[in-house]
């Protein structure tokens, strides 16, 4: 596959990925109040998670092409390794009658989306040929 088309499928990859935190996001945020219920979690932690995927989401989609994807690929597999803990702490919870399930869950979201999005804000941009030859002159 030539490079060209592999940067491109890297692209739309990473877009999707923050593509669906902005569709979470807004479901958090539209659906606040019952998917709260449902889940045990209260109004407000649907909210802050809500507002803290749709910064993760924007963030991804906004940096798609001024950071590296090696950076957005560490990013996204520690993120979605941590969901999935995360998930599977919350169902054990709720098997064994907990109701904090959901805030583990839910947290969890708030908290990484938030880490995510700080840490792909501070990553180190792309570095460009004219960036490489600029630094060779110094």
């Amino acid at each position: 596959m030539p490079q060209a088309q592999a940067r491109t499928r890297r692209m739309m990859g990473i877009i999707a990925d923050g593509g669906v935190k902005v569709v979470l996001a807004a479901a958090y945020l539209i659906a606040a109040a019952p998917l709260g219920h449902l889940l045990g979690v209260p109004i407000w932690l649907m909210i802050a998670s809500g507002i803290t995927l749709l910064m993760c989401g924007g963030t991804e989609i906004r940096y798609v092409r001024s950071r590296p994807p090696h950076t957005y690929l560490r990013l996204m597999v520690a993120y979605d390794t941590g969901w999935v803990v995360a998930t599977l702490v919350g169902a054990l919870m709720a098997w064994q009658g907990s109701s904090a399930g959901g805030e583990v869950w839910i947290g969890y979201q708030a908290v990484a989306s938030l880490a995510f999005t700080a840490l792909l804000t501070l990553a180190a941009p792309v570095q460009t040929a004219q960036d490489t030859r600029a630094q060779d002159s110094v």
